[in-house]
């Protein structure tokens, strides 16, 4: 059963699969889609498809393109539109409380929280705009928000590919495996479907402040 999803998305066009997995984390830090639908879900599910170095290179560097590119409009938006942005019926109904946060941050810890937002679900999707609003200089933000995303991004890939490659080998070891497989996929998207949830709701003051190691 597994093995026939994964044969199934292995059979569509690389470029496609690529093509999608890059807009979407386009999209996600730029009019504040990742809100709605966090952009590393659809990364872990296009890196099932990696079957070697130069699939997995080549959506490592489309999504960390993307991911930068993105990242660069939020951070131009914010700069732009400024605290307006914070008032918009999207950031109030949503990420309100997220945006005060990662803007105070921003201003105490700089390129550090860029790069560290980038692996915040929900956080991140504001985080350049909010970058851009508070006034952090673009040489100072677009380096640590490059560096994060070519983490971020290698982070994931790596991943999808690993449970990919784990449940083809799986099932054919095991009968059940493929059903063993698709229940830890499940869990691992509803555990990140549950930390962008919390990420989005939790109001204590400590929310985006930076490990005790990091701390200036």
């Amino acid at each position: 059963m597994v093995t026939d999803i994964l044969d199934w998305l292995q059979s569509l066009p690389p470029l496609a699969v690529i093509a999608v997995a890059g807009l979407l984390v386009l999209g996600e830090c730029t009019l504040g889609l990742g809100l709605i639908v966090p952009g590393e879900s659809s990364l872990l599910v296009a890196a099932t498809t990696v079957n070697g170095p130069g699939r997995f290179v080549a959506l490592w560097a489309v999504v960390t393109v993307c991911a930068i590119l993105g990242d660069a409009i939020g951070y131009t938006i914010g700069r732009r539109y400024g605290p307006r942005l914070r008032e918009t019926r999207l950031i109030r109904r949503y990420g309100a409380v997220l945006w005060d946060r990662a803007a105070a941050t921003l201003q105490r810890r700089g390129p550090l929280a860029v790069f560290f937002i980038r692996f915040l679900p929900a956080v991140r999707a504001l985080g350049p705009a909010a970058a851009g609003s508070a006034g952090l200089p673009l040489p100072r933000f677009l380096p640590a928000a490059a560096l994060g995303a070519a983490s971020w991004s290698a982070l994931h890939v790596g991943i999808g590919a690993a449970l990919g490659s784990a449940a083809r080998q799986f099932e054919k070891t095991f009968t059940l495996g493929g059903y063993v497989i698709v229940g830890l996929l499940a869990v691992v998207l509803l555990l990140l479907g549950i930390r962008t949830l919390r990420a989005r709701t939790k109001s204590d003051d400590g929310l985006l402040d930076l490990p005790d190691p990091i701390r200036e």
